[in-house]
């Protein structure tokens, strides 16, 4: 079956940086676009980067815009997320998501795989 798997989250200060990883296996990797999103305590998911099948466009939510960059390996049938300059309200579970579409990227409905989540804390 399909699983994506997140790690790299922790506790970091602010001003620091993190890389996310999501493993993905039981499924085409490069058939999928790729996003990730994060949930903080009581607030909806949201939108954070997607990058499409082939690498070939990647979006940002605007509040990471400048900070953040999303990237996959196809050898290793992972995708990053590299977060710099990190902020106390950038601390959320970090989801990682999987759809075959290439629109509406921006949009966790349109996603059909899940990992679990990772957690990231940014102290002040």
């Amino acid at each position: 079956q399909v699983q994506l798997v997140e790690s790299g989250g922790g506790l970091v200060q602010a001003g620091g940086s993190l890389r996310l990883s999501c493993a993905a296996s039981g499924l085409t990797f490069s058939a999928y676009s790729m996003g990730w999103f994060r949930q903080a305590p009581g607030k909806e998911r949201e939108f954070v980067a997607a990058i499409t099948r082939t690498g070939a466009s990647t979006y940002y939510a605007d509040s990471v815009k400048g900070r953040t960059t999303i990237s996959r390996d196809k050898a290793r049938n992972t995708v990053y997320l590299q977060m710099n300059s990190l902020k106390p309200e950038d601390t959320a579970v970090y989801y990682c998501a999987a759809t075959s579409g290439s629109y509406y990227l921006t949009q966790y409905n349109h996603y059909t795989y899940w990992g679990q989540g990772t957690q990231v804390t940014v102290s002040s």
